[in-house]
């Protein structure tokens, strides 16, 4: 008991003693360190919606065979052997849009008492490996190939029949077809 009453006596607090006294902040903030590795931010994405991304966090685009505008043919899937026009093109996952080709049912909920709920066909993206390239006039699939012509430009042709495919007359006729759904989708709203 009395080693008890002595170690209470060691421990009595003088006026210096940190107890009933104000805490003082300091003037500046304590200093971050940066980190060696600094994590990146990702998204709570499921895996099959995530994109690949470069480290400046754009999306990797891929290179693809075939352009807005060209004649393919669905080599598989459940489409096999359609063929359409492509109408749009997703770079970030290689898949396509073709005109009429892998259309699925959109059911759509009505927005105000007159305008009713309806179930409308929408076309769906495909990879851009389930499709070549068409030919209308010689009725073949074929692989693309590339090459340079004498005046220097380079073009992409049929491999099968020799076809050249990028050329003037098609672009123009894809930028006209662009600006008159423009103007129809305008007209429409």
């Amino acid at each position: 008991m009395a080693a008890l009453q002595s170690s209470f006596t060691s421990l009595s607090l003088s006026s210096n003693s940190f107890l009933g006294q104000r805490f003082s902040v300091p003037l500046c903030p304590p200093q971050v360190v940066p980190t060696e590795n600094p994590r990146s931010i990702s998204a709570k994405l499921k895996r099959w919606e995530r994109k690949d991304c470069k480290p400046n966090s754009l999306p990797v685009l891929h290179k693809m065979h075939v352009k807005v505008g060209d004649t393919v043919k669905v080599i598989s899937g459940r489409d096999k052997g359609k063929t359409g026009e492509i109408t749009e093109i997703f770079k970030h996952n290689s898949t396509i849009k073709v005109r009429e080709i892998n259309l699925k049912t959109k059911h759509v909920k009505s927005r105000g008492e007159d305008e009713p709920g309806q179930i409308i066909k929408i076309e769906a993206p495909i990879h851009s490996s389930n499709v070549m390239l068409y030919s209308k006039e010689q009725n073949v699939a074929s692989r693309v190939g590339h090459k340079t012509l004498d005046n220097g430009k380079h073009v992409r042709y049929l491999i099968k029949t020799g076809e050249i495919i990028d050329s003037a007359e098609n672009w123009k006729r894809v930028i006209k077809e662009k600006k008159e759904e423009k103007t129809e989708a305008v007209a429409a709203s």
